[in-house]
């Protein structure tokens, strides 16, 4: 049985850190004026990329040493300096430090992901397509149609919001992304992307557009990244999935796909 030690959680995170990292650096491409910045911290990183990026916290603390009280200094100064509230994901297998110091700093609890992960040494799933269905990599001609995509799928009413194109646009953009759509029909029915950080695939931003959901399109992209994370080398892949998206959790545990752990938002009061 595959184990989920400190060891694996430090992998996990790193790869967590590494995706938001990649984000604000593509965001600072995108839009200079935000004034991206990633700083190392506590055997993590703070990530900002942006006022209303959504991962602007600090992430993988305490996972290799203690956590100080300098250290929590410094990840509120990097944020309080952005105008931005300071916040930090929160690993059940993190030191006990920085428990400690959460406590201590009155850091309010804001929401809990599930960490899934797998390990790519299993046997691979064979579930078969729908017909009609097919998932490919997108290539430099397709680039705007996967944004267009996944910002449709994510916003529930199949419309394009020129925030939602925000938000998603450095993902597309981040450097060693590898971005995939999904077909119905011919038509472009959702997408996902993957990253790859030292033998770990971190799977994130898939959506399925309204009017093709319930077909079997989330499970094929899940499907197709894990191929593609096979053939690069990789030996684990996880996702996060909010705990209040039962749809989200079916399809990767379907996939293979089981639960880590689950860590907290944590934000200061």
């Amino acid at each position: 049985m595959f184990f989920v030690d400190l060891s694996v959680a430090r992998r996990l995170e790193a790869s967590s850190a590494w995706r938001a990292s990649e984000y604000a650096r593509a965001q600072s491409k995108l839009r200079p004026e935000v004034k991206s910045a990633i700083a190392p911290v506590a055997g993590g990183h703070a990530i900002y990329a942006g006022a209303d990026a959504p991962g602007n916290r600090a992430i993988g603390l305490g996972l290799h040493n203690p956590v100080t009280h300098e250290d929590l200094e410094f990840v509120e100064d990097f944020y309080r300096s952005r105008g931005v509230t300071s916040g930090v994901h929160l690993c059940p297998l993190a030191d006990a430090s920085l428990f400690e110091q959460l406590k201590q700093r009155n850091y309010r609890l804001e929401k809990f992901f599930n960490v899934y992960v797998l390990s790519l040494s299993e046997s691979a799933s064979t579930t078969a397509l729908s017909t009609g269905l097919r998932v490919t990599l997108v290539n430099p001609k397709e680039r705007e149609l996967w944004l267009q995509t996944v910002a449709r799928g994510f916003s529930e009413q199949d419309v394009l919001t020129p925030e939602m194109l925000k938000m998603i646009a450095p993902t597309l953009h981040s450097e060693s992304a590898k971005c995939f759509l999904a077909w119905v029909d011919g038509n472009p029915a959702g997408g996902g992307a993957m990253l790859l950080h030292e033998g770990v695939a971190k799977l994130c931003s898939g959506s399925t557009r309204l009017m093709f959901r319930k077909r079997g399109v989330q499970t094929a992209l899940l499907n197709a990244r894990l191929a593609a994370a096979r053939e690069a080398g990789c030996d684990l892949a996880h996702t996060l999935v909010s705990p209040a998206n039962s749809a989200s959790q079916r399809n990767v545990e379907r996939t293979g796909f089981r639960l880590a752990y689950t860590k907290a938002v944590m934000v200061k009061e």
